[in-house]
Formats: structure tokens, sequence, C-alpha cells
């Protein structure tokens, strides 16, 4: 019997989230990984670890939806590519039609709110929380808002 190694796709936004994510480096090696992020015009050195892009989203700006439909379509050829078994997350908004297809196509989501956010939960938290197979809070404050999630500490 040929036993694959688990594929696992780990996406994040720029910049913090991505550097949050980064601190599961030991785990990504463990198992066939792919980093999922946007594209920006700095690179982060993710070793051997394949990366596929996204494009930046802003909430605040008037293409946040035109943005968000394309990276529904860049997601969807990211999965059909890359066939994960599980999509770990730290969000933000650009990651969140990566893991709405995922669950959509029946994977796994782990999603890990922001170390950012002490007292009150993120938007991509509120959002992903009901899809969320597993959902670690760093701060036991935001079991408050979210009763299922799983404490686990800082990951830094």
């Amino acid at each position: 019997m040929n036993k694959r190694k688990m594929r696992v796709c780990f996406a994040a936004s720029s910049g913090g989230h991505l550097a949050e994510l980064m601190l599961l480096r030991p785990l990504m090696e463990r198992y066939d990984s792919v980093l999922v992020t946007e594209k920006t015009a700095y690179e982060t050195d993710v070793g051997e670890i394949r990366r596929r892009y996204l494009v930046q989203v802003n909430r605040r700006e008037l293409t946040c939806l035109p943005r968000l439909a394309i990276n529904a379509l860049r997601s969807l050829g990211i999965i059909l590519r890359e066939r994960p078994d599980v999509v770990v997350c730290t969000g933000v908004l650009a990651t969140v039609p990566m893991c709405l297809l995922c669950k959509l196509f029946g994977k796994k989501l782990v999603y890990i709110e922001s170390y950012a956010k002490v007292r009150t939960p993120t938007l991509t938290g509120k959002l992903l929380y009901p899809f969320a197979d597993r959902f670690y809070v760093q701060w036991r404050e935001l079991l408050e808002f979210y009763p299922k999630a799983v404490y686990v500490g800082g990951v830094y």
C-alpha cells in the first residue's frame, strides 16, 4: 500500500499574519505543504516549501469585491492543483475564499485567530468560525466570542 504524506495548505495574508504562520514552519516541513499568501513586492524566505499567490485585498478599497472574486478563482486553481487535505489559516480577508472552497470540497479547516487580537475577534475569525474544524485562540479572553475554540497560548 502506498502511504502518501498528508497535503497541507498553509494560508495567510502578507505581513504579520504570514510571519505568525511561518512560526509553524517545523510543522510545514513534516507534511507535503504549500504556502498560499498574497503577492507583494517583498519575499519571505520559506525554504523549499512551494508557494502560490493571491492578490492583496483591502476591505476599505473599492476593488475589494473584484479582488476577492479573483482570489476565489485562484484558490480554486490551487485546490485543484495541490489537492490539500487540510487548510491551516491565520487570515486575513484574501484567504477567505481558499478556506471556504476547501470546506466546499470536504477538506478540513484549521483557523488560528491572530495573536494581535487580545480582547476582540477579527472579522475573518468571525466569518470562518462556523466552518472551522479546529479553531484556535491565543488569548483566553477570546473564548467568550468563540466558545468551541481551543486556547493554546501564543505561537510566539
